[in-house]
């Protein structure tokens, strides 16, 4: 067990099939004591995994996980066992959609939950889940606080253009709009920008390309996002392990008409039968494709169709600042296959762009050529760490 005298904020990120959570001490600065997720929600041979300051806290072991109910079950188990009664301070929670309602991250009261219920057809995909999570804790824990910290806040100010849906004009009043997401790694990522490179670099012309599993390219100015890739749902795009990102609209009436697809079955289709796993027949995973490319053509089409969509979007996203100061990779391919960086930074160089092989080949945190005009950054992201972060601005707690 933790030492009981401390006090921990926990960091939830539910997600579809997991449950990413870290704790930390909130002493003289936030400490991360451990991070762990559920993976597999919903499906045979779920696993609970956990990495600790100490190696002899780490361990991963199958569990049963039915459905999101349960593993927040074990979640909760496993808590109590490690923090000493009262010693919790504070939930901070990611909610992807805030709609129109929420835009900065609040303490979570019944009417929020009200609220977000009524929001769940903004995404269906990640709110039901999380509203059972919020609610789940305080069934547990119903003297501790819970802080909700909305994905879609980051991009709230972004330029009335960029936000705008081009269809009819009643929709934009019911909230029907471009949101983006991704917001907490992009609030990371920039005060992260400024910590290496300093507050100038960061108020410059800076593209963010979260590449991961879900996958979005922001472009920022003066701090502030002006644009960004994904749109009303996380679905847009560029295209992502499962999910599709952009597709012509008229395919959804093709489908209807031609296989009697519903409109249940083509969301069900571009949430998770698409992208990397769509094109390629195999596998989400982009290390797999990597492997399988040289002797397999859907894999590697599926990586040649994410590398160039990539670069579409970054280039996109540069004419829309009218210029590039700084591109930074993050995610868990942006931060961890050289092969997709090389591949997308190919053909920039008119933007400025000029990767460096051999840093790029390690991984190393400024990745372009001492001669290129665009600084090229790999960033670790952290969104549990932000998460906390807010909880303890909100709540006043020592950082």
């Amino acid at each position: 067990m933790l030492k009981p005298e401390k006090s921990f904020v926990l960091s939830v990120n539910g997600g579809s099939s997991s449950i990413k959570f870290a704790l930390f001490d909130t002493g003289t600065s936030l400490h991360r004591v451990l991070r762990g997720r559920i993976e597999r929600i919903g499906m045979p041979a779920a696993t609970f995994t956990v990495q600790g300051t100490n190696r002899a806290d780490a361990f991963s072991r199958p569990v049963s996980a039915p459905d999101h109910t349960a593993a927040v079950g074990v979640l909760m188990d496993w808590i109590e066992g490690q923090i000493a009664s009262g010693a919790l301070a504070a939930i901070g929670h990611r909610v992807v959609h805030g709609g129109p309602a929420y835009w900065e991250a609040q303490r979570i009261t019944p009417a929020m939950i009200e609220t977000l219920h009524q929001l769940s057809p903004f995404d269906p995909e990640h709110l039901p889940e999380e509203i059972l999570l919020t609610e789940a804790f305080h069934r547990r824990f119903p003297d501790v606080p819970q802080i909700a910290c909305f994905d879609t806040a980051f991009h709230h100010d972004m330029p009335r253009v960029a936000r705008l849906l081009p269809i009819p004009r009643r929709y934009d009043a019911q909230g029907v709009r471009r949101y983006g997401f991704h917001g907490l790694s992009c609030a990371y990522l920039m005060e992260e920008l400024a910590r290496l490179d300093g507050a100038r670099s960061a108020q410059g012309r800076v593209i963010l390309a979260h590449l991961g599993n879900g996958a979005s390219v922001t472009a920022m100015h003066a701090g502030t996002s002006i644009d960004t890739s994904m749109s009303f749902t996380p679905t847009a795009g560029l295209p992502m392990s499962t999910r599709s990102g952009d597709l012509d609209p008229g395919l959804a009436w093709y489908l209807a008409r031609t296989e009697n697809m519903t409109a249940k079955q083509f969301h069900h289709m571009v949430n998770h039968e698409s992208g990397l796993l769509g094109v390629s027949e195999t596998s989400a995973d982009m290390q797999d494709l990597l492997a399988r490319e040289a002797n397999d053509v859907r894999a590697a089409e599926a990586v040649a169709l994410f590398c160039y969509q990539a670069k579409k979007q970054i280039g996109a996203h540069a004419a829309a600042l009218g210029g590039i100061d700084t591109l930074v990779f993050a995610g868990g391919i942006g931060e961890n296959a050289p092969a997709v960086r090389a591949r997308i930074g190919e053909g920039l160089g008119f933007l400025g762009i000029e990767l460096d092989a051999a840093r790029n080949a390690v991984d190393a945190d400024v990745i372009s050529t001492d001669a290129s005009r665009v600084r090229v950054r790999v960033i670790r992201t952290d969104e549990e760490q932000m998460i906390a972060r807010s909880v303890c601005r909100i709540l006043d707690l020592d950082e």
